[in-house]
């Protein structure tokens, strides 16, 4: 496996998966709805490992990288199936940020 994978190369692996191994993309939302369920699971650690809330018995068991991996999968087959090229569009949102925001943050240098 690839030592460095860009955002362009994270999709393109995405889609070979789903086309060799994975038969076909879920419908978009379906994927949306798994996306929040991901999002939900990775939530459910972080709540417990750095917030307040106690951890019940198997929480902690769960890998907190593996959990945003899982994020990171179903957001790239999302982008895969709608278009969307992710290396494109966070350049765009990175520049835009650094446009809107080059000030906003200084107080808490």
């Amino acid at each position: 496996m690839d030592q460095q994978i860009t955002i362009q190369r994270a999709q393109e692996m995405v889609d070979e998966w789903i086309r060799t191994i994975g038969g076909r993309y879920f419908s978009e939302l379906t994927n949306m709805v798994l996306l929040t369920e991901e999002t939900g699971e990775l939530a459910r650690i972080i709540a417990r490992v750095y917030g307040d809330q106690v951890a019940k018995q198997g929480d902690l068991r769960k890998n907190l990288g593996e959990e945003m991996a899982d994020v990171l999968w179903v957001l790239i087959c999302l982008a895969n199936q709608t278009g969307v090229d992710l290396t494109q569009a966070f350049r765009e949102s990175l520049e835009k940020k650094i446009r809107r925001d080059h000030d906003r943050f200084k107080e808490l240098k």
